[in-house]
C-alpha cells in the first residue's frame, strides 16, 4: 500500500483538563500517514482519482479550531474517524502532540492506527 504523509501540521486549539487549558488556545501538532492506492491517480493525473490531502487537512483544521476536547485520546480518534469516514480511506496512522505540555519534555502525544472496521 502506498502512503500519503502529512508532517507537522501545527494548529492552535483548546485541549486539556486544566483550567488554563480550557480558555487559551495552545499548539497542537498533527502527523498523518494515510494508506492509499495511488496508481489510478498516477495514471490519470486527475484529482478525482486521488486522496485529496488538501481537503483532508482543511477538514482537520476546521475540526481542531471548532473543538474543545479534554483529552488528546478523543482528538486523535476524531481525526482518524474524519479521514476514514469522510474520505473513504481504509487505514490511517494519526499522531497528535501537545508541545510543551510537560516540563522538560519537548512534547507529549498519542499515536494510533485505525481502519474502517474500527468505525463500523
Amino acid at each position: 500500500m502506498d502512503k500519503i504523509i502529512v508532517r507537522d501540521l501545527l494548529l492552535r486549539g483548546i485541549i486539556g483538563i486544566n483550567p488554563d487549558e480550557r480558555v487559551k488556545k495552545q499548539d497542537i501538532l498533527i502527523n498523518l500517514v494515510i494508506d492509499a492506492d495511488i496508481r489510478k491517480a498516477a495514471q490519470s493525473d486527475n484529482i478525482e482519482d486521488a486522496v485529496d490531502y488538501k481537503s483532508i487537512t482543511k477538514k482537520i483544521i476546521q475540526h481542531v479550531e471548532d473543538s474543545s476536547d479534554y483529552l488528546v485520546e478523543k482528538l486523535v480518534t476524531d481525526i482518524a474517524r474524519i479521514i476514514i469516514i469522510d474520505f473513504g480511506v481504509s487505514k490511517v496512522q494519526v499522531r497528535v502532540e501537545k508541545p510543551g505540555a510537560l516540563r522538560f519534555a519537548e512534547s507529549v502525544g498519542i499515536e494510533i492506527v485505525r481502519t474502517r472496521e474500527d468505525f463500523e
